[in-house]
């Protein structure tokens, strides 16, 4: 009698997608929240990008003005009023902002008559306040962006445990436990810890790159801020 060679039936594989519609409700509602954590991430991201890459257009496009300004050694009302305009059509960069705040103040510095030493120190004081506020400007939804990175891997380490614990508690009575029987649960439950990691490393990478270009822009604005203030003492508040 010859042997008879049983070839075996390949089991199908598990569907990632069936394995969430057919996910218990609080690893679907980890899913979810897990979703739409990633999608407010990329949704800062993309306005983070944006916003930064007119920051740096406008802000070089009035320098290129000021220092061309200051290489000519003439400082007086019309100059700074020809600035003062450049300055309003480059509202997207703090520099300009910056810039702004210091004319304001000297228009007022002007109408209250012959400068003081307490005028100077008004001055300093609006440009560091605006230079502070345009930076928090830039800051501003960050937070986002850090809270998915802490979280987000957590949350989904939420879901994982609870969808092991259910796919064990379902084992529970039975005479066998096999692999078959215990899988899809663990992959069900795997697919929360894996969402996680999907939002929260973008949102870590993105987060630290923000900071550190942000932290650039904050050095410009203070060198400025400083240039700025000697250039009116030398030029607009000799006595």
């Amino acid at each position: 009698m010859n042997p008879v060679l049983l070839q075996a039936t390949p089991r199908p594989g598990l569907d990632p997608w069936q394995l969430i519609l057919d996910a218990t409700p609080v690893v679907k509602l980890v899913l979810v929240v897990l979703v739409l954590m990633a999608l407010a991430c990329w949704y800062v991201i993309g306005a983070k990008l944006v916003r930064l890459r007119k920051v740096r257009a406008q802000s070089r496009l009035f320098l290129q003005s000021f220092w061309t300004q200051e290489q000519t050694g003439h400082w007086d009302d019309a100059t700074m009023n020809d600035l003062s305009v450049r300055a309003s059509a480059c509202s997207g960069s703090p520099i300009a902002a910056v810039f702004g705040a210091g004319y304001a103040e000297l228009g007022r510095i002007a109408r209250t008559g012959a400068p003081d030493a307490r005028d100077v120190d008004n001055l300093e004081r609006a440009l560091r306040r605006t230079q502070s506020a345009e930076i928090t400007r830039l800051e501003d939804q960050l937070s986002v962006l850090a809270s998915t990175g802490s979280t987000a891997p957590f949350i989904g380490l939420f879901g994982t445990v609870w969808g092991i614990m259910n796919a064990f508690i379902h084992l529970h009575g039975e005479r066998s436990a096999t692999l078959d029987a215990v899988a899809p649960g663990i992959a069900e439950a795997l697919i929360a810890t894996a969402i996680g990691l999907v939002a929260a490393i973008p949102a870590v990478l993105a987060y630290n790159y923000f900071v550190r270009r942000i932290r650039v822009i904050e050095s410009e604005v203070d060198a400025f801020a400083s240039d700025y203030l000697n250039i009116i003492r030398r030029n607009l508040l000799a006595d």
